[in-house]
């Protein structure tokens, strides 16, 4: 009786202890295997940082195929400041390079954050800053592909076109109208490193960026650059406050041409004021025709 007793309580524990193996095996199943792809995005994105590059704007052209507002490849400067040994060392060299304070420099070294964008000052640097930083060969400083935006035009067009601010969005003009179209979708370099900011030895991903979408107007950049001519002319001769002109092909009612004055250099809108580059005196400087149709009135 006694050892049946026994018997039957081993059994039990055995029981017990085979259903509790199938449960871990089935949850290691299923951790494994079912909930695999999930595990793994997680552990990527705790262990993945993303340099960002920007997509080109798409271009704009005249409808006879000339670009009006296209595209200069640039380089931006951005920081991993837990990658960066020598602080003071970088801080004294790149602010160096830039010409700008050190402490300028130190304050986005000290961040405690896993990327520092260095902005403005590390924005749309020249090819010849660029190679300066890339020599020194720090750990943590990296230059990233940037896009500026270029009117290789200058003035022509300006108040219609608009302009662009420092991070590529549509501030004014056709810019601003077509911004969702013309702004692409920004690519990435995906590195992997860990809680401390150390560079975990895996291959980094390239994802490129998808540049904007291109527009084509209806200006024909002959008749453009003809209106821009006699404009010029007329501010050289008269000196009026403001002058403007309009083509339009009355067949279709599409827009030729179109420019007014004073007008302004997009590529450097900071130099001009708000009220220069803000209106198109072709547009906002509407007046009623007054008897000027009476012999249309009296013919009808």
């Amino acid at each position: 009786m006694f050892n049946k007793e026994i018997h039957k309580r081993i059994r039990i524990v055995l029981l017990i202890v085979i259903f509790a193996f199938i449960l871990i095996v089935g949850k290691v199943f299923y951790i494994e295997v079912i909930e695999y792809k999930k595990l793994n995005n997680l552990a990527s994105s705790l262990w993945s940082r993303n340099l960002p590059i920007e997509a080109d704007r798409g271009k704009i052209y005249t409808v006879d195929g000339e670009i009006v507002a296209g595209n200069l490849t640039t380089t931006s400067l951005v920081f991993i400041p837990n990658q960066i040994k020598n602080k003071d060392l970088v801080a004294s060299k790149i602010s160096e390079i830039l010409e700008v304070d050190k402490k300028i420099i130190e304050e986005h070294l000290y961040k405690k954050s896993m990327m520092e964008r260095v902005h403005p000052e590390g924005r749309r640097l020249s090819y010849e800053i660029a190679d300066q930083i890339e020599s020194l060969h720090f750990d943590g400083v990296y230059l990233l592909k940037e896009s500026k935006r270029y009117y290789p035009h200058n003035e022509m067009l300006s108040h219609v076109l608009g302009y662009v601010g420092i991070d590529n969005q549509g501030l004014s003009g056709l810019e601003l109208e077509y911004d969702d179209l013309l702004t692409g979708e920004y690519g990435s370099i995906q590195y992997f490193s860990d809680a401390k900011g150390n560079n975990l030895e895996r291959s980094s991903v390239y994802v490129e960026p998808e540049d904007g979408l291109d527009i084509y107007l209806t200006v024909n950049y002959d008749i453009q650059a003809s209106i821009e001519r006699e404009l010029d002319n007329i501010v050289t001769k008269y000196n009026p406050e403001g002058a403007w002109a309009i083509a339009m092909d009355p067949n279709t009612g599409q827009i030729l041409g179109m420019s007014s004055r004073p007008n302004f250099n997009p590529n450097n809108y900071q130099d001009y004021d708000t009220e220069t580059i803000n209106r198109n005196m072709a547009i906002w400087a509407s007046y009623e025709p007054g008897s000027t149709f009476n012999i249309v009135l009296a013919n009808g």
